[in-house]
């Protein structure tokens, strides 16, 4: 349903405030239980725009009205600029504007996990049965909703050049990335199935869990704030088309993402008392992790060649191999460092002028475990203020160093005999005088790879913002849900993980169903 009127006063036993990723698989688990009623609010509708579907088009859906198309602060690390990010405003959230990438990560991001909660729960070896519920695998072996596709006779003849390229190098062929061994190079999984985009609200919401008598879905509404009384959230503070309504529930997920779960805590005066001062907030609860710790992956778009022929376009979504890597070394094994990608497009940040499609290409090149850290604040109380996102890109030398051992990588491989058939020239960044003007190139190059996490990170130490279980460390009936809790970036795209953390989630709250 999508109207509410501003008299009427809802009420359910858990609430979920959020359509996106994390929020959508846990309203149809969490409403399995009949005896449980379940309502789930989000911002936007239910996506309708047929490019959503379409693999290809992915890159053109930011900026359309259901993209929240969030601004950065200007960055002092990559050339003062402001970054666009996206994210999902409608059911299904980014899962309908991602580029459907799937990788689980590796084992020892997790084993940070487990570090900064003390809990076996976050481990590669608990989650495994948790992927297994989650994906629809080619080989059977798994029973979940999602399908995780490895293309095979779409591949661009680039892509498969500069997978035979890795080989020659060192690289491990691997059957995908999702086995543990990330280090190697192999098409990326994708998130489709017969050829279109699979969201997760469509892999989970199906037309059977959306016919639940104890299921109800709220669209077009925004959460104003959260009230409490003592240690319990008792009111939510909506207002949908009708105007302003109020939620009662005895149990509240929030599902808002990495962005705007930490934001609507921070209305609800619940964060770092500065931050609130600031943004003329009264603090309720003083808990400075509250919008700290944030993280995100770049990208360098990039290393950017012309062809000696014309290159077809991508049948898949452009991006289609990432080759992970330790940093130097293309033998060595273990946790990734750095990450070349095979662009079937000349795939260039806003600095650079992009050739015509068909003439060029680009190896994208990042680091899998940046060091940097950011910030995100409120404004002000209302819900139009805008956030105040820092994410501190290229703050530390680490990332520094591995970005340029990123390009060096990226270059390597752009120039190997492997890829001799399409090379015609490099275009980008060409001759590079030291280190200072390769940090140039990288501070104009980089982009984000749409991955922000941590703001309401999972931790035991105090600064930590939920508890391993998930819980607000100071309210009983309240838990974070979604990329937010995330304490430290997995080495690839993150989504694996977010559906991770929803159906840990979910299996501890059906538990004694």
């Amino acid at each position: 349903m999508t109207g509410v009127h501003s008299t009427e006063q809802m009420t359910a036993d858990l609430v979920i405030i959020g359509g996106g990723s994390a929020g959508s698989l846990l309203a149809a688990r969490l409403s399995e239980n009949p005896a449980r009623s379940v309502l789930l609010v989000e911002a936007g509708e239910e996506p309708s725009d047929p490019d959503i579907w379409t693999p290809s088009a992915w890159p053109t859906l930011q900026g359309r009205a259901y993209d929240w198309d969030y601004l950065t602060e200007p960055q002092a690390g990559t050339h003062s600029r402001v970054h666009h990010w996206a994210r999902g405003r409608l059911i299904g959230g980014s899962s309908c504007l991602h580029a459907m990438g799937y990788m689980r990560g590796h084992p020892e991001d997790y084993q940070a996990w487990v570090d900064a909660t003390g809990d076996d729960r976050w481990s590669w070896e608990s989650l495994l049965p948790v992927f297994d519920a989650i994906e629809d695998r080619p080989d059977g072996k798994s029973g979940g909703p999602m399908p995780i596709y490895m293309p095979d006779e779409e591949v661009s003849p680039l892509t498969r050049a500069f997978i035979e390229t890795g080989v020659s190098l060192g690289l491990p062929r691997l059957p995908d990335h999702n086995d543990g061994r990330m280090v190697g190079v192999t098409p990326n999984a994708l998130n489709i199935r017969d050829g279109r985009r699979v969201t997760v609200a469509e892999a989970w919401m199906t037309p059977e869990v959306r016919a639940r008598e104890n299921l109800r879905i709220v669209t077009g509404t925004r959460v104003r704030r959260l009230t409490m009384d003592g240690n319990r959230v008792n009111r939510i503070e909506s207002v949908g088309p009708q105007g302003p309504f109020e939620i009662l529930a005895d149990q509240v997920v929030l599902c808002a993402g990495a962005l705007e779960s930490p934001a609507l805590l921070m209305r609800s005066g619940i964060g770092p008392k500065d931050a609130l001062a600031a943004a003329s907030v009264d603090c309720l609860i003083d808990m400075p992790g509250i919008g700290r710790n944030l993280q995100d992956h770049l990208l360098g778009a990039g290393n950017l060649y012309a062809t000696r022929k014309h290159l077809p376009a991508s049948r898949l979504q452009h991006s289609e191999s990432m080759a992970y890597m330790r940093a130097g070394d293309f033998t060595a094994a273990g946790q990734p460092k750095i990450v070349v990608g095979c662009g079937v497009a000349p795939i260039v940040s806003e600095c650079f002028q992009v050739p015509e499609a068909g003439t060029a290409y680009s190896f994208l090149f990042g680091v899998t475990h940046p060091t940097s850290r950011g910030s995100l604040a409120i404004s002000g109380p209302n819900l139009d203020d805008r956030l105040i996102i820092d994410p501190g890109y290229l703050q530390t030398e680490h990332d520094r160093a591995m970005f340029r051992s990123a390009l060096e990588a990226a270059r390597t491989i752009g120039h190997a005999d492997g890829l001799g058939e399409w090379r015609d020239r490099e275009l980008a960044p060409g001759p590079l005088a030291g280190k200072a003007e390769i940090g140039e190139f990288i501070a104009k190059a980089v982009i984000t790879h749409h991955h922000p996490c941590g703001t309401c990170r999972m931790g035991k130490d105090d600064d930590a913002v939920v508890d391993p279980d998930l819980r607000l460390k100071s309210l009983d009936n309240l838990h974070v849900v979604d990329a937010s809790v995330i304490p430290s970036l997995t080495a690839g795209p993150i989504h694996a993980a977010v559906l991770a953390i929803a159906e840990t989630f979910a299996r501890t709250m059906t538990a004694g169903d």
